[in-house]
C-alpha cells in the first residue's frame, strides 16, 4: 500500500510538470507578459530540477528517507500554493523553481523507497508502479488540470495539484514504515558515484532517450494540425499516447523482472526509435490520409518509450545499490536535461525544416541511445576463459 502513495506523489508531480504547457497562454494574458516569456516557466523548472536534484540527494543522503519524502512533498506543495497566489511573473517563476526542488528530491527518493519496501522478485514492478504515476498523469491529470484551469482559472490548477500532493503526503506519513535504510557513505564515496563509468554511460542513454522523445512531444500538436486534426482529435491523440505510456510502463516493469533490464531496455529503445521515424514517414508519404497511421505510430511510441524507463531505473539501481538515491537523482537530472535540449532542438527543426521532420530527428536520437546501450551490454558480457595448453 505504501507504494501506492509513492505513485500518487508521482502523479501530482507529473500532472504539474506537464499541465503547465496548456496554461501558458492564460498565464501570459493574466500577468501581461508574452507567451515566450511564460515559456521560461518551463525552462526554469527543468533546469532547477536538473541541477537541484543531485545536490539535494547528496546533501540529504544520510537522512531517513521517510523524512526526506515528507520534506520534498512539503516543498512541492508550498511551491504550488505560492504559484496560486503569485501576483507577478517573478514570484510565479520563483514558485516554479521551488516546485522543481521538491520534485527533484521526491522522485528519486520515491523510486529508491519503492525498491527498499519491495521483495527482490517484485522490485521491477514496484518501480513501474511509482513511475506509472507520471504516465497516468498524462492520461488523467493533465486533461483534468486543463479543464480546471479553463473553468476556474490557471491558479485553480495549482491549488488542485497542491491538494493531491497533500493527500499523498498524508498517506506516506501514515503508511511508510519508520527507519527506512539510508546511506552512510562519505562525501568522497558519493562523488565516486557520479564518476562511475557505468553510471555515466547510463546517464548518456537517458539523455538521448529523453531528448528524442521531447523533440517531438514538445510540439506534439503542430504536425497534427497540418493533417487537419481539430482540438478533440488532438486530445484523442494525447489520450492514445498517455494510455500507451501507462501500459508500456507496467509492461516494462514485468519484462524487466522476467527478461532482464538490458533486454527490456533495448526492446523499448528499438520500438521507440522505429515509432518516431515512422511518425515522420507517415506524415511525409501519406499526407491527408495518415490519421490512423499516425495514431498507430503514437501508440507504439508511448508503449515502447515508457517500457524502457522502469528497466533503465532498475538497471541504474543495480549499478550502485548502496547509493541508489544519488544515482537515481542523477538519472532524473539527465532526463530533464534531455527534455530541455529536446524542446530546443524541436524548435530549431520547426524554424529550419518542417513539423514532419520532428519524428526522424527525434528517432535518430533514440537510435543513438540504443547504440550506446548495446555497446554497454557488449562490453559487460562475460568474457570466455582461455585455457592454456
Amino acid at each position: 500500500m505504501s507504494v501506492f502513495w509513492l505513485a500518487l506523489a508521482a502523479f501530482a508531480i507529473g500532472t504539474e510538470g506537464f499541465v503547465i504547457a496548456g496554461l501558458l497562454p492564460s498565464i501570459a494574458t493574466d500577468l501581461s507578459i508574452s507567451v515566450p516569456a511564460a515559456g521560461q516557466l518551463v525552462t526554469a523548472y527543468a533546469l532547477t530540477y536538473a541541477v537541484g536534484s543531485p545536490i539535494l540527494a547528496v546533501t540529504l543522503n544520510n537522512i531517513d528517507r521517510r523524512t526526506v519524502l515528507a520534506l520534498a512533498l512539503t516543498t512541492f506543495i508550498a511551491g504550488n500554493l505560492a504559484a496560486m497566489v503569485a501576483s507577478n511573473y517573478a514570484l510565479l517563476l520563483a514558485s516554479r523553481m521551488l516546485m522543481a526542488l521538491g520534485s527533484g528530491l521526491c522522485m528519486p527518493t520515491a523510486l529508491a523507497v519503492s525498491v527498499a519496501v519491495a521483495s527482490p522478485e517484485r522490485r521491477g514492478r514496484a518501480v513501474a508502479l511509482v513511475t506509472s504515476g507520471l504516465t497516468v498523469a498524462t492520461v488523467i491529470g493533465v486533461p483534468l488540470g486543463n479543464l480546471v484551469g479553463s473553468l476556474f482559472g490557471w491558479r485553480a490548477t495549482f491549488a488542485m495539484v497542491a491538494v493531491i500532493g497533500a493527500v499523498a503526503l498524508a498517506g506516506l506519513l501514515l503508511g511508510l514504515p519508520k527507519g527506512l535504510p539510508h546511506n552512510t557513505a562519505s562525501l568522497a564515496d558519493r562523488l565516486v558515484v557520479a564518476r562511475h563509468s557505468n553510471v555515466l554511460i547510463a546517464l548518456v542513454i537517458t539523455v538521448l532517450w529523453a531528448l528524442g522523445g521531447f523533440t517531438v512531444f514538445t510540439y506534439f500538436a503542430v504536425p497534427l494540425h497540418g493533417l487537419g486534426f481539430d482540438a478533440s482529435q488532438i486530445s484523442l491523440a494525447l489520450l492514445v499516447f498517455g494510455g500507451a505510456a501507462a501500459i508500456g510502463n507496467m509492461l516494462g516493469g514485468v519484462l524487466a523482472d522476467r527478461l532482464g533490464t538490458m533486454t527490456t531496455a533495448a526492446l523499448g529503445l528499438a520500438g521507440m526509435a522505429s515509432a518516431l521515424i515512422l511518425h515522420s514517414l507517415v506524415l511525409k508519404l501519406m499526407p491527408g490520409q495518415a490519421h490512423y497511421a499516425v495514431l498507430g505510430a503514437i501508440f507504439l511510441w508511448g508503449i515502447s518509450g515508457w517500457a524502457f524507463y522502469p528497466a533503465q531505473i532498475a538497471s541504474i539501481i543495480r549499478i550502485e545499490p548502496q547509493a541508489a538515491m544519488i544515482a537515481l537523482s542523477l538519472n532524473a537530472s539527465s532526463m530533464y536535461l534531455g527534455f530541455a535540449i529536446g524542446g530546443a532542438l524541436g524548435g530549431a527543426v520547426l524554424a529550419t525544416l518542417s513539423p514532419n521532420d520532428l519524428g526522424w530527428i527525434g528517432g535518430s536520437s533514440v537510435a543513438a541511445s540504443l547504440l550506446v546501450h548495446l555497446a554497454r551490454g557488449w562490453q559487460a558480457r562475460p568474457k570466455p576463459v582461455k585455457i592454456a595448453g
